[in-house]
């Protein structure tokens, strides 16, 4: 196919399936401008920024200008965080926008070999597949406590891979046994006076090498006084396909979630990981033109929760007595949780109970950190100037402990915690993590 006749295909699919509408609602205003990482890091650069990524997809669905390679670049270069989104005076749905848009480049749009590869292993291999992601954890768990993760080191084979990458090889969690990946329970009592009967969404990443932030969840939630049920045929949320192109991808996942949870009579879903709950929240919108599943994914989006709405909501840090040895505590927002979930006080309110402890907050807390998904690994450079912008502001709090509430967040603040070399006096944690260890009378 000549390079005309794709971007006149990609020109059609544009005219077709994006929202006229939303592009016209964004007044060019500019508030979005500051809250934008990609436009501030860029230089300024208005092809960088929500304005100038709308204003260049109106140019495409009008046939002004041509879907090309600096076109396609500049939403590869988008975080997806939505910031923008919380800050536009339009209510512009540049999140739902951006998706359109990706997921129309990627049919009509070959990438580079490393990012091909990275792609079909994520989207294809890994994530849509529960028992995949739990057997790479095992690999990965053979690879730390069989010896040769010290054997890799040793010999410098780590230094053949890019700097961050090896860094990343660093501070990967210690991963589950397959004993313990075996014996999850499928449904827990609460402990205490009932408040709530929960489901509790595990995630794919979140369940293989987050195993032990996922066991601290349900216990919090067991003292909190909820029910659990963990149903077993849950799968991936589709976050990172619905981001990165592959919406029928994210459809189906959000089907097979759908009917995991529907029948299961509770009163929220709950998830621990911001990325995670910011796309279940929108499977509503996702399968809103789909008649046999409109209703049904409106109503699984509006179960969703937070983990820590619901301790808040029920009381949790009011009725359990929470403490710490002396540290400064600092918290990092997730995107999404904040963005789309709207979940930023519920943490803030959970930490400042922590007697001991202080809490100080972080200046532009609510920047991201430049995790993204695979954001760090396919676009490493602008990335990593996200993530020494984030350390400078952990950095100047004085905290000891980084707080955040998503996995990759978590993965990012500890590759800036060992990038600045200050892993002897500071470190980053799950916030489940740290409440359950804050509970007087938990070991």
């Amino acid at each position: 196919m000549t390079t005309a006749k794709k971007q006149k295909m990609i020109q059609e699919q544009f005219k077709e399936r994006m929202n006229e509408d939303e592009l016209l609602n964004c007044m060019r205003c500019g508030f979005c401008l500051p809250s934008c990482p990609t436009y501030t890091m860029s230089g300024f650069k208005e092809s960088q920024s929500p304005r100038g990524r709308i204003a260049m997809m109106k140019g495409v669905m009008d046939g002004l200008i041509e879907p090309d390679e600096e076109f396609k670049r500049s939403l590869d270069l988008c975080l997806g965080c939505l910031a923008c989104q919380t800050v536009c005076p339009s209510g512009v749905k540049y999140g739902h926008l951006l998706e359109d848009a990706r997921d129309i480049l990627a049919q009509y749009n070959s990438y580079s070999l490393p990012v091909r590869a990275v792609r079909k292993t994520v989207f294809n291999g890994l994530f849509p597949n529960p028992n995949r992601m739990k057997r790479t954890a095992g690999l990965l768990g053979f690879y730390q406590r069989s010896g040769l993760q010290n054997i890799a080191r040793k010999i410098g084979f780590l230094g053949l891979i890019p700097a961050h990458m090896a860094l990343m090889e660093k501070v990967l969690p210690d991963m589950p046994t397959r004993k313990e990946v075996k014996n999850r329970p499928e449904h827990l009592e609460p402990i205490g006076t009932k408040t709530h009967r929960v489901a509790f969404f595990s995630g794919c990443l979140m369940d293989s090498m987050f195993l032990k932030t996922n066991d601290a969840t349900t216990r919090l939630l067991q003292l909190a006084g909820c029910e659990v049920v963990i149903p077993k045929d849950q799968t991936c949320c589709g976050a990172l396909h619905g981001h990165y192109g592959e919406k029928s991808g994210s459809k189906e996942l959000a089907k097979r979630n759908i009917e995991a949870f529907e029948e299961l009579n509770v009163d929220f879903i709950i998830t621990n990981a911001g990325g995670c709950g910011g796309f279940l929240v929108e499977y509503g919108h996702l399968l809103k033109d789909e008649p046999m599943w409109a209703e049904r994914a409106k109503a699984f989006s509006e179960k969703v929760k937070d983990i820590t709405e619901i301790l808040v909501a029920v009381g949790f840090h009011q009725k359990v007595k929470l403490m710490l040895p002396q540290q400064i505590i600092t918290y990092q927002d997730s995107c999404h949780l904040r963005n789309v979930m709207k979940t930023e006080e519920a943490p803030r309110t959970l930490l400042k109970a922590i007697q001991g402890s202080v809490y100080q907050e972080m200046n532009d807390a609510g920047h991201c950190c430049g995790s993204a998904g695979i954001y760090n690994i396919i676009e490493s450079e602008m990335s990593m100037k996200m993530l020494d912008y984030k350390m400078e502001q952990a950095k100047n709090t004085k905290a000891t402990t980084i707080v955040t509430a998503n996995p990759g967040c978590l993965l990012q603040m500890k590759l800036g915690i060992e990038k600045e070399g200050l892993s002897t006096k500071m470190r980053a944690v799950h916030i489940v993590d740290l409440l359950l260890e804050a509970v007087v009378g938990e070991e």
